[in-house]
């Protein structure tokens, strides 16, 4: 509920009010209509199952479950690296801000965001339900999990998702880097603003998306880095809850917090 009233607000504030019609805000709405994408894929299910006391799914809900989930969860992580090149040339660039993020670039940003974010989709759900499942139909978590849905796999057919979860793997990383470097170039050009309130002012543009991205890739590199012997049915719950139910729930808040400009809208 939380999440599905502090997205939708973002949502209905940028679209409706035209000061808000900026890049900044633009990609803020991409980003809250993927985390209620995302949220909504796992959790009205899971509530529905706990009303009706089941825990069954269909093979092709899973697997759309799957797909979407992962869909939204690798666009989002898109737009947030869009959304760090976007800070850093507004700091970086003010002069040529205009022109480097003009509409059309921005739409296609967006639009390179949420195909990756799809393609990332095709192939995981594609490899992950090409496998034989021959250790029972028990997913052990509130959703279909990759992870758990592999645990079921036949061990001679594992191997085909490695180069799924490698070019996974690289592309977050590339995409972390580049999150990096923008950010070490912004507090080096923010450092350097003789005026203590524009100091500021740059400041409480970057903290709130440094806060998403530090939530969203910490919760992730822990479900991927996770030692098998901490493995537990409860801490897994926990860590899965963690990284899909709390950024979406969390996200619009950070954003709202000391933004002036959304609290008036």
């Amino acid at each position: 509920l939380a999440a599905l009233l502090g997205n939708g607000l973002i949502i209905t504030a940028v679209a409706s009010d035209h000061h808000l019609h900026t890049p900044m805000y633009f990609f803020l709405l991409n980003l809250s209509l993927l985390d209620l994408g995302a949220i909504s894929v796992i959790v009205p299910k899971s509530m529905a199952n706990s009303l009706w006391d089941t825990r069954a799914i269909s093979y092709l809900g899973c697997a759309a479950q799957v797909f979407l989930f992962v869909f939204s969860v690798g666009a989002e992580y898109s737009v947030l690296t869009v959304m760090a090149y976007d800070r850093f040339v507004a700091i970086c660039r003010p002069l040529h801000y205009g022109t480097i993020m003009g509409s059309r670039a921005c739409v296609q940003m967006a639009a390179a965001a949420w195909a990756s974010g799809f393609l990332n989709a095709v192939m995981h759900t594609g490899n992950t339900f090409s496998i034989p499942l021959c250790r029972g139909n028990t997913v052990d978590q509130f959703f279909c999990e990759v992870p758990e849905i592999l645990k079921l796999s036949c061990s001679d057919s594992y191997l085909r998702t490695v180069w799924a979860l490698v070019i996974t793997v690289c592309l977050g990383f590339g995409c972390f880097v580049f999150i990096v470097l923008s950010y070490v170039q912004i507090f080096t050009a923010v450092l350097r603003i003789p005026s203590e309130q524009g100091r500021h002012k740059a400041f409480s543009m970057c903290l709130p998306h440094l806060a998403v991205v530090s939530l969203f890739v910490s919760t992730g590199i822990f479900v991927c880095l996770k030692p098998p012997s901490l493995s537990s049915p409860a801490l897994d719950l926990v860590v899965s809850v963690l990284y899909s139910v709390v950024p979406p729930a969390v996200n619009p808040l950070i954003y709202s917090m000391r933004n002036k400009e959304l609290k008036d809208a």
